[in-house]
Formats: C-alpha cells, structure tokens, sequence
C-alpha cells in the first residue's frame, strides 16, 4: 500500500448498535475496492475485521479492527469498532484518531439504544459523521421510519437523506443520488455491479423534495448559492456538492444513505462518499507527534502498538522520544494493518495510521515525538469499569502466571482495573459488564494458558462495639524458672469514625510505660477477628487505666497476651455489632427511567439523598449497601434499557440491619 498525503487520507470510526452490519459493511468495502476479491460472512467467522477467535465464536465485535482501503485515489482508514456496550472503550480509543464517523443503523430496527449513545458521544466530541442505513433487503425494513426516527431524535443535527431507497425488502434494488438526480440499479448477484438510469415516476416527486430538503440545509455555507437557493434558482451538482463539503466538515448536517451490506448494494456510494465529502487529517504543527490509542497483546508477536501521526513523520528503524514517560523507545519495523494481516512499511506519515511491534514501555495514551521538541498529546478517557468479581486460578500452575497475565490485559484494555483487597485477601476484576468479564476469561486461557475461576466478591464487613465496657486481662503462667505475667484493666467504648484510637491514663506505675506498646499490639492484633462472625473489629476507643506487673516475670509477650484476652472479653459484653460498607452511588438515567430507577435503589436499602439534572439526564445520588450493588452494572443495564450509566465510591460504614446480620453469621458458619 503506497503512502498519502494527508489531504488524500480519510480516519472514520465505523459504529453502530450491535448487530446493525457495520463489521459486514467494512467487507463489502473491502470487497468493492478491490482488496478481497470474496464477501466474507460474520455468521461464518471470514470476514477481515473479525478475526480474533472470541469474536468469531461469539460473532461479534470484541476489539477495533484498522481497516484501510484505497478508493479513487484516497486512503480511507476504517477503524470498525464493537458494537455492545461492554467494550465502549475500543470506540472511544478509535474516535480520538478519526476525523469522522459513518454510523450504521439497522433498517428494521432503526435508532437503537447503543446507535443513541454513540450518537451523543460524538455530538460531544463535535465529530461530523454520515448514516448508513443498513439492511434494506431484510422483512419488515423501511427506510423512511428510520429517517423520520432520526430526525426526530435530532432535530438539531440537520438530518438529511442523500439517497432515497428504489424497492424495499426483499424487491430493494437499488439507490437514488438525491445530489445528482439519477437511479443506481444493482444486479442482484452481489457482483456490486450496477446501471444508471433515470429516476422511476413512482420515486419522481420523492426525490425532488429530498433535494430541496437538502438544498435548504446546505445552501448558507457559501452566500452566492444562498442568494440563488432563495432567489429561487436550482442549484447545480456542483454547487450543491461544494455545500455539503463544507457543512459535514464544520458537522452542521448529518447525511444519511442506505443500502444492503450482506447484498452487496449501493456500497460504492459509501466509498464515494467518505472519500469526497467526509473531512481529510488536520496536521498538529509540523513537529513530530503521534498517539498510542491502541494496544493488542499477540501472544506470537508480543504487543502490537497502534499509532496516528499527528505531525511530521515516524520511520521504522529509529529512535522516537515518549513524553509521557520522558524516555527514549527504538522502533523496529511499522506495519500498516490491515485485520491481522501486516504491511511492512518504511515509513507513516502525518495524518496515517499504523503498527508498531514489541515496543518495551509504550503504553494506550503515550506520545511519540522527537526528544528536541517534545510534544504532549491528549490522551484517552476510557469508561470507568463498573462490574467487579473475584478472579481466583484454577491450579498451582495458573497462579504462577496469572499476575504477569493479567498486567498484559490491562495494557491491552485500560477499561478493566485489576485490584487486592487486603482485608477479603481476593484478587478483584472489575469490568464494563458481564460479556466483557466473560471475554476476558477466554482470552487469559487463549493468549496466556492460564485458567480461572470467577466469584461474587466478598464483602468487607467489619464488627464495632456499641456499648463502653471496663475489662479485666490477666496473662499468668508458671512453669519453671521465669514465669509470664502481664495484666491490664481497658476501657472499651465507641468510636464512630475514628478507626482506632488507644490512650493510656495509668496512675502511680501500675503498668509501666515499656508494656504500654505491647498492650496497644496486643489490642490490635485482637482487633484482626471479631467475636460476632470473625470480621476485623473497627471504630473503638481503648484506654489503659490500670493493671500490675512483676518484677521478674512481667515481658512485653505476657502484657500483650494480656491485652487479647482482655479485649476478647470486652468485646463479647459490649453489645458487639456486624458493620457493613456503605457506597456513594450516582446514577446518571434519562428522566423517563427515574422512578423505576429510584424504585430498584429503595429495594436494595438505598437512601436516595438528591436528584439533579444533568443536561437530557437526571442523576441520583444515594447511599446504598455495598452488598445490594454486587450486579447493579447488570440491573441498571436492563431497568433503563441500557441507557443508565452510574459511579460509586467507598462512603462510610453502617450496622447491619438484625436479620441480615444473622444471615451473615450463618454464613459464616458454613
């Protein structure tokens, strides 16, 4: 593949909904371009873009796949992303390099959910982008719904269609260019072959009033065409396609046009289209500059760094600086990409995309530029993880590997966080959902050899004290030469978010100030398991007011020994009590989904402490137990219909209510 000059170079991220054919989309791209010369199926697992094996088992879109093509005398990097949920964060690494998106919308479906949020995602990063409305072949698909849908939705946006559909369902054969006026009639053999005809009467009077839509959405990016457009003059081809040049480029209007991926219809217009109206690279200065935004772990190549140039060039065989690490990197040999077939190359220019291999310390997010003009680019914000589990080996042998595994997975998908808890001693995958987790399981078998068990994770309870007691402990053992005696008076009491806090008020030497340390290890140690169901003791207040010694047979061990017994006692009379952690939730849902929202945060012992509206959305605060948020990432996915999204953080510790904390002790016990 030749190398292209930056106006000649065109970066769209392919999104839509899972299953609209975007992925089916990109082959027949391929397939019309001329770089495959047979359609691949996603139902078959053969198509380019989907070729690592979690995708093809579960025929879906796990990863974002580069795939360029050469049209007309273009490069066009499409950059195919996933369509679910799950894996947001391959779509937000893939629109930080893209100039511009081409959304694929179902034709019986219409705008669904994910399509939804893809679509306010790229309003907020003002990214111009064009619809494909897909599978016009199929039962039931009707492009005008679709638009109408569209247009509702986004009234702001300027919708407007470019092509108009001749035929429908399974008699849908072709396309109008609205622009042009003319009738693209498909052979029905998948060939992409096609005639121009005129415009058939039935489709006469429709496609001028597309035009004339489209006139009037256009018309003001150049004045002397918007003088003629309200003088009431028909604008020429040429007039009409400088204008909608200039609008998708400052993403004033949406374009819409359709077709069939899997039948091969209307596709070439697609390739028309990003290559003539959607907008080129924009150089960030002329100094070397270019982004990670992507990172594969191949278990045959190592680590595969994907890159963009913005600013002058990358050349394989060189030494390029990372300013966000502040450290040289050598780079072998750049690849351009294509699925997972590799194009050595000997150099990327400013505006392309491309490989890297087995770089030592590059990271998604890093930025490469020369040591003499360093340049820092902005990174990557990937989604927070929200589903968390307990991620245990399978044998001896996986949990050897599993540590250096896992490292490698959070290097390839920074929406995954690999955490210890020190106090359930589990290790803690948290994840954007349940596929994602499920993925990931595959892969540490696939990429790694290494097995694993997943499990709901533990809960962090912990024991207090509701009542002040005073304590007597008493360490006494003879048995030949120095005996062992310690013995000590503590007053236990409450101490409501103070952790632990321990004081000494002993009078007249009856402890003596060396044993004071021990008394307080002593304490803290007893602290570690609570007499109610075995949970670390927290929020107490423990003095030292009094006790004896000995001479001879007092020692730091009998004085601590002493402290446990004591506390153990204590804390079995002082009204003990199972505490539970309490998170901060915010909810961020549209408004029609608050009360069920509200509802389902009641039911899991929540306390809802604010609402506040947040552009089209509300967010709901509340308190609620960590215990009840364990699948909220599930729950909330399908009380809101995927549209709810939520944040939480550790708040503070609450008693659990009686008949839980009996189910707790009960559990325990098992």
């Amino acid at each position: 593949m030749k190398s292209y000059e930056i106006g000649r170079l065109r970066n769209l991220g392919v999104i839509a909904h899972g299953g609209a054919g975007k992925t089916s989309l990109v082959e027949a791209c391929l397939f019309n371009s001329g770089v495959i010369n047979r359609l691949g199926r996603v139902g078959d697992g053969n198509t380019v873009s989907d070729y690592l094996p979690e995708e093809i088992k579960h025929n879906v879109s796990i990863s974002t796949s580069l795939i360029p093509c050469e049209w007309k005398e273009h490069k066009i990097n499409w950059l195919d992303t996933p369509g679910y949920s799950d894996f947001f964060g391959e779509v937000k690494s893939a629109l930080r390099v893209s100039e511009g998106a081409l959304m694929v919308l179902c034709g019986v479906g219409g705008l669904e959910v994910q399509a939804e949020i893809l679509w306010e995602y790229t309003d907020s990063l003002n990214l111009p982008k064009f619809v494909f409305v897909n599978k016009l072949d199929r039962e039931n698909a009707n492009f005008s719904r679709v638009l109408e849908q569209v247009k509702s939705f986004y009234s702001k946006s300027r919708v407007v269609a470019v092509q108009i559909p001749i035929g429908s369902e399974a008699g849908f054969k072709g396309v109008v260019d609205v622009i042009t006026q003319q009738a693209l009639i498909y052979d029905t053999n998948g060939s992409g072959k096609f005639k121009l005809e005129q415009v058939p009467d039935d489709l006469q009077t429709e496609a001028e009033t597309a035009r004339e839509a489209l006139a009037e959405a256009v018309a003001e990016f150049d004045d002397n065409v918007l003088n003629k457009y309200l003088d009431g003059e028909a604008l020429t081809v040429a007039e009409l396609q400088a204008c909608l040049r200039q609008a998708v480029a400052a993403n004033m209007v949406v374009p819409v046009l359709c077709g069939s991926a899997y039948k091969n219809i209307a596709i070439q217009p697609v390739l028309d289209f990003a290559a003539t109206y959607m907008p080129q690279p924009q150089a960030a200065g002329q100094d070397k500059a270019a982004l990670i935004f992507k990172t594969l772990a191949d278990p045959f190549v190592g680590k595969l760094s994907y890159f963009k140039v913005f600013g002058g060039t990358i050349k394989s065989d060189s030494v390029v600086y990372n300013s966000t690490l502040q450290k040289d990197e050598k780079i072998g040999q750049i690849f351009f990409l294509r699925g997972k077939t590799q194009e050595p190359v000997p150099e990327v220019s400013v505006g392309d995309i491309g490989v890297i291999a087995k770089l030592m310390d590059v990271s998604t997010g890093d930025t490469l530029c020369s040591k003499e003009k360093p340049v820092a680019l902005a990174g990557i914000q990937f989604p927070e993880p929200c589903l968390t589990v307990a991620i245990e080996p399978k044998s001896k042998g996986d949990e050897d590997k599993l540590g250096a595994a896992l490292a490698r997975l959070v290097e390839e998908d920074p929406s995954i966080s690999i955490t210890k808890n020190t106090e359930t001693h589990q290790m803690l995958l948290t994840g954007l959902g349940e596929m994602h987790l499920e993925i990931l399981v595959e892969k540490l078998a696939r990429k790694f050899g290494v097995g694993v068990n997943l499990f709901p994770p533990k809960i962090p309870y912990r024991e207090t004290l509701r009542k002040q007691i005073q304590v007597e402990g008493k360490h006494k053992k003879q048995s030949g030469g120095h005996g062992q005696y310690g013995h000590v008076w503590l007053k236990l009491e409450p101490a409501a978010g103070h952790e632990f806090e321990f004081n000494e008020a002993i009078f007249g030497g009856a402890v003596p100030k060396q044993y004071f340390p021990a008394v307080e290890k002593g304490v803290r140690e007893a602290m570690h398991e609570g007499v109610v169901a075995g949970f670390p003791v927290t929020d107490v207040k423990v003095t030292l007011y009094d006790g004896s010694y000995h001479t001879v047979d007092s020692s730091e061990m009998a004085f601590k020994l002493a402290a446990i017994l004591a506390f153990r006692k204590g804390a079995e009379l002082a009204k003990p009590v199972i505490l539970e952690p309490i998170m901060h939730v915010e909810v961020t849902v549209p408004e029609i989904f608050m009360g069920e929202v509200i509802g389902d945060l009641n039911g899991k012992r929540g306390k809802v402490i604010g609402m506040e509206p947040s552009g089209k959305f509300q967010v709901v605060k509340a308190n609620v137990p960590m215990s009840e948020m364990l699948r909220y990432a599930i729950d909330l996915r399908a009380l809101t219909q995927g549209r709810g999204s939520f944040r939480m953080e550790y708040a503070h510790y609450e008693e659990v209510p009686t008949k839980i904390s009996e189910e707790i002790v009960a559990a325990q016990a098992n």
